[in-house]
């Protein structure tokens, strides 16, 4: 049977998060729409996407990965703008198609996740890009922030850093990359790992934050990670900050992305297209 990977961008403002829920709206259920009314799934089944990670309401998109298996072979070619077409009017937007290997999975197969946040540190209200990053007011430092996610790198033990209703197994993952960098008034954190648990990274988001406006030292942070307590974690930043822009695969250089401008992780360079239209 013909298996597809798909890289996808989002504006996750209407959703309420990747994951198919009934009488919700969901990026997972607009892509199974739209291909169904392309195709079916092999033995004429209904068309089921897997996504590689399963952001929440009002999370972004810029390199999602996701597979799917269709009943008919498709040139990749034409299944990308014909998939386009039926996405419409969402915002939701396959950037590029390949065809895989069955071994394939986009979840299980990933070796590394990637995620972006973008807080805009200015008093005055955000026009062009509201609901595209956290509008922080107060002054931040983000020299003492880039420090203080230094002492995040490694594994740990995130039970500090992680939803009370996360499901996953452990709470230690290795964190392989969190940089903090500032370009005028625009702060970006970048943050890498096989994978992350539930909030992980908007719970770090929201103590950075803490430590940018002095209410916390950098050595605050550290304090918090390793007191292994949801409690002493600082507030959750909000969900529409937030992009996953990429994820790794071990045979990625062997795949042909047919469709949009891809970088080596799979994320899409260029602007997110906002609900309205605009970019």
């Amino acid at each position: 049977m013909p298996r597809y990977r798909l890289t996808i961008e989002y504006h996750g403002g209407p959703f309420a998060g990747w994951q198919r829920q009934d009488g919700q709206p969901s990026v997972q259920a607009s892509l199974e729409r739209a291909l169904s009314a392309l195709d079916t799934a092999p033995d004429n089944a209904a068309i089921v996407v897997q996504g590689a990670g399963r952001t929440d309401a009002g999370v972004h998109a810029t390199g999602q990965v996701a597979h799917v298996d269709l009943a008919r072979v498709w040139d990749p070619h034409r299944l990308l703008p014909a998939v386009n077409h039926h996405l419409a009017p969402d915002p939701v937007a396959v950037v590029a198609v390949c065809p895989v290997e069955q071994a394939f999975h986009a979840r299980f197969s990933a070796t590394a996740r990637h995620y972006e946040y973008v807080i805009l540190n200015r008093r005055a209200p955000l026009t062009l890009e509201a609901g595209l990053a956290w509008r922080v007011a107060r002054p931040l430092d983000a020299e003492a922030m880039a420090a203080a996610a230094a002492l995040m790198l490694g594994r740990h033990d995130f039970t500090t850093f992680r939803a009370s209703q996360c499901q996953a197994s452990s709470p230690v993952k290795t964190l392989d990359r969190f940089d903090v960098m500032r370009m005028g008034d625009r702060i970006t954190a970048r943050l890498s790992s096989r994978s992350f648990l539930h909030n992980q990274v908007r719970s770090l988001i929201g103590s950075l934050e803490k430590v940018g406006s002095g209410a916390w030292k950098p050595e605050d942070m550290r304090a918090a990670l390793e007191a292994r307590d949801r409690t002493v974690c600082g507030p959750v930043a909000p969900a529409h900050g937030l992009y996953l822009t990429g994820v790794d695969y071990a045979d990625a250089a062997a795949l042909p992305a047919i469709g949009g401008d891809t970088g080596a992780d799979g994320a899409r360079r260029g602007a997110l297209t906002r609900p309205d239209g605009r970019s």
